[in-house]
């Protein structure tokens, strides 16, 4: 791995009051040196990389998340490999690709045959906690899922899916339903917050909390935060078709409402850890399952191989190892790349089962950053994705500069990433780019028999994991 000098920022960290945060005890302070860190990995669901002041939006209000980016490794070429909500998590789980999982639709169930990113954790006395989205059960949308399809986690309040966030339900040690006060994501973080505090001495542990916001509907954030951004003129990027231009800043400023949101809830979970004394060993990640299309290239959601659905942002801090200067790395960074990657920051041994590569050794400085490119895919297009509007499989890779995707019938696409940033311009199959795509071929081959994957047609995959689906592609699911 070729080793990068990260760009260090000066940074200091604070969070204000808006939710009348309690401290820890003073006897709870400071009692937290563990051999091992903590782990709290914080997840959005359907939130671009785009979207956020550390990546050069003006028009979010993103305050402490630009504080946590200043303090953390901002991974700038992180990627969702299979942009859609059960692939991605079923591969955050096992550091398996999808194909190997077999979660490469949404509503269909993870198998048991992987050792899970909790039983990992839980083998060496961690204790394991999720809140929120799971959707990984695929026994219904709002059914009960019982312990022993939990994937190691003990503590649990969690639903399969929902995006009726001012309505929400969840399940915790039985199979009646609670509801969350509110809008969920505050729940759901109030919740994260009192685990932290009682939890900030004794066992390590690994918390996992699954906003589902910014996900569409995308007007139904608290009045606050919409109010944050009536009558502002949003900024739209240049890949939105004329004739979608009036819809997307409505729904885009619904969106930038939940993120404004969601960020409050980081600044409260940043603050808590702080209160505890676990600030220093305690490994905190923020990211997202996938992104947004928000009508670029007259796109909707997520599935699809441009930038807007399959970069996410990523953040790791851990000021005990490393640091609290900040940096950013470019080296490409895959969906199964997370698992392994936080078990070497903890020291946990990676299993056997997984697949995705350990990148510890480089968010330390000890390894190059040699990653050439991540593997992006669509095993079976559903949903918003069909193929009646143009959805299609595909397989491509994702690097420092190019994107290149290839479907069923051949090279697709080609992008040059560094002079092209919003994908206007496809290069593919043009004389001039001839070496540059040859080149993207060789290394999206090279991914392909990694992976063993053959690439073949949607309905094949589906034959054989025995799944049902219906006219567009999608698995049958009850609310």
């Amino acid at each position: 791995m070729k080793r990068r000098e990260f760009i260090r920022y000066a940074t200091g960290f604070s969070v204000g009051s808006l939710f009348g945060l309690v401290g820890c005890s003073a006897a709870q302070q400071g009692v937290s040196k563990r051999s091992r860190p903590n782990v709290v990995f914080l997840l959005a669901d359907q939130w671009r990389s785009q979207a956020a002041g550390f990546a050069g939006n003006a028009d979010v209000i993103t305050p402490n998340l630009d504080r946590l980016a200043a303090a953390s490794i901002n991974l700038t070429n992180a990627v969702s490999g299979c942009p859609v909500c059960s692939p991605y998590r079923g591969s955050l789980m096992t550091g398996q690709y999808p194909l190997t999982h077999g979660v490469f639709v949404n509503d269909v169930q993870l198998g048991n045959k992987a050792v899970s990113i909790a039983q990992a954790y839980k083998a060496v006395g961690y204790d394991t906690a999720y809140i929120g989205k799971w959707h990984l059960d695929g026994r219904g949308r709002s059914n009960f899922t019982p312990p022993e399809r939990l994937q190691g986690f003990e503590f649990w309040r969690a639903l399969e899916c929902t995006h009726n966030y001012n309505n929400s339900v969840y399940y915790a040690d039985s199979d009646v339903k609670l509801k969350w006060d509110g809008y969920d994501a505050i729940a759901q973080t109030r919740e994260a917050q009192r685990y932290i505090r009682t939890h900030s001495a004794g066992k390590p542990f690994v918390l996992f909390v699954s906003w589902g916001p910014p996900h569409a509907p995308y007007l139904t954030a608290p009045s606050k935060y919409k109010a944050l951004f009536e009558g502002k003129d949003i900024k739209l990027r240049p890949n939105v078709p004329e004739n979608m231009r009036a819809q997307a800043k409505k729904d885009i400023a619904g969106y930038y409402a939940h993120i404004a949101a969601l960020d409050d809830c980081v600044g409260r979970v940043t603050q808590t850890l702080k209160e505890c004394g676990l600030q220093d060993n305690t490994i905190l990640v923020f990211t997202s399952d996938h992104g947004d299309m928000l009508y670029s290239q007259g796109g909707r959601k997520k599935q699809q191989p441009w930038d807007e659905s399959i970069k996410v942002p990523f953040l790791v801090r851990y000021p005990a190892v490393l640091g609290s200067a900040g940096g950013r790395l470019d080296m490409p960074f895959n969906t199964p790349d997370i698992m392994p990657t936080l078990l070497g920051l903890s020291g946990v041994e990676v299993p056997d089962t997984v697949e995705g590569e350990d990148y510890s050794g480089v968010l330390t400085g000890k390894e190059k950053a040699d990653n050439d490119a991540a593997l992006i895919m669509c095993p079976q297009p559903f949903g918003q994705w069909t193929r009646r509007i143009g959805g299609r499989e595909y397989r491509g890779v994702r690097t420092r500069r190019y994107t290149y995707t290839r479907d069923l019938n051949g090279p697709w696409l080609l992008y040059d990433n560094l002079n092209d940033p919003h994908q206007l311009n496809n290069l593919c199959n043009k004389p001039e780019y001839a070496r540059v795509q040859k080149q993207m071929e060789v290394i999206l081959a090279r991914k392909l028999k990694e992976t063993n994957d053959q690439f073949l047609s949607g309905p094949e995959y589906i034959k054989k994991w025995g799944y049902t689906v219906g006219k567009n592609g999608t698995v049958p699911y009850t609310n």
